[in-house]
Parts: C-alpha cells; sequence; structure tokens
C-alpha cells in the first residue's frame, strides 16, 4: 500500500468563525471514519505559534525555516491506501470536512522506513 499525504495551508482556510465549530466537527467524523477503516497513519496541524529552527549537521541551530522557502503551516494527514483513487476519495471527504481544498501527495517508497 501506497501513502499519501493530504494537506492544505493555513491560508486556504477561509472559513467564517460561526462556522468553525462544524469544520471542527466534520473533520474530526473525517478522521474518525478513516481510523476505522484503517487507513489513518497520523496528522495534526502545525503549531504556528511556535517558530521553526534550522538544524544543521554539525547541531547548530537558526531560529526560523529555510529563507529561501515559503512557510510551512496548515493541517495534514497521512493515510495508507491501495490506490490513488481511494486516496482522491479521501482527500475529497477531507475537502468537505474543512471547507477547502486539499492537496494530494505521494510519498515515495523507502524499504528502510
Amino acid at each position: 500500500m501506497t501513502k499519501y499525504l493530504i494537506s492544505f495551508p493555513s491560508a486556504a482556510m477561509q472559513v467564517p468563525a460561526n462556522e468553525m465549530e462544524a469544520v471542527s466537527e466534520d473533520s474530526h467524523a473525517a478522521i474518525r471514519q478513516a481510523k476505522e477503516a484503517g487507513v489513518y497513519v497520523f496528522g495534526g496541524g502545525i503549531d504556528e505559534s511556535v517558530p521553526p529552527v534550522l538544524v544543521s549537521a554539525d547541531g547548530t541551530t537558526a531560529q526560523g525555516g529555510y529563507p529561501w522557502a515559503p512557510p510551512i503551516n496548515g493541517g495534514f494527514a497521512v493515510f495508507e491506501v491501495p490506490t490513488r483513487e481511494e486516496a482522491i476519495a479521501w482527500a475529497a471527504r477531507l475537502a468537505r470536512a474543512c471547507r477547502c481544498d486539499q492537496e494530494l501527495r505521494v510519498f515515495g517508497f523507502d524499504p528502510e522506513s
């Protein structure tokens, strides 16, 4: 089976404040369904109140991520399903629940992971 990353950046969540409770309930329901189906690996949201730290090979650190890269934020989930079509179906469920489009990416297979 293949692992898929389903994600969205924070800016994609253009939801009125009065709908946020419903979004939370619906997204949690979709994740519960994925867990019941045995396809959910893990997920969550990036804690944007904690800035990233760039760690070098020698262990030194610098505040912030790569200065030339866009920031990583928003929410994500990793699913493991047998087909791309099934991954697309789960991404559509999450898009409905979160009220925003989801990006779907494939993890490359690494036998050591």
